[in-house]
């Protein structure tokens, strides 16, 4: 196996335990009002989901360099271009679309970062970073280099 799988399966790992972080946050949240007053929590979080939607992009960016697929002109266009390549589900593309635009966001736009927003993807969106990183692994498993 070379290098470059080693280290894409290092990322996945990466991803997998910053969401289960973020999972154990998000079961002990009892309410958004609990979240929005609890400052700490709130940049965890935030920061946490920076990280998780980074991995995905590194992850998404070194397959596109392993298999030489077209160069992606955002982060938005390396999920794009995992879709074009029948890698991530047609269906699951416009979730992450929406992960890169928040990332943008919160790295270069702080100011406007909405509690309600970060709390709805701490609910209901986890999920969609367990199914890239499986679409994912499962790739691998298949084109071993």
């Amino acid at each position: 196996m070379g290098s470059n799988d080693e280290v894409l399966r290092e990322r996945l790992r990466w991803l997998r335990n910053e969401v289960a972080y973020l999972k154990s946050e998000r079961d002990k949240v009892r309410s958004f009002q609990e979240y929005a007053r609890n400052i700490r929590l709130k940049r965890a979080i935030e920061r946490s989901l920076q990280v998780a939607i980074e991995a995905c992009l590194d992850i998404g960016r070194r397959l596109i360099a392993r298999e030489g697929f077209r160069y992606p002109e955002d982060n938005a266009d390396v999920f794009r271009v995992l879709a074009e390549q029948g890698i991530l589900p047609s269906d699951l593309l416009p979730r992450l679309i929406d992960m890169a635009r928040f990332r943008n966001v919160i790295v270069h736009d702080y100011i406007r970062v909405d509690d309600a927003i970060v709390y709805g993807i701490l609910r209901k969106r986890l999920g969609d970073f367990d199914r890239f990183a499986r679409v994912i692994a499962a790739y691998l498993r298949r084109h071993r280099h």
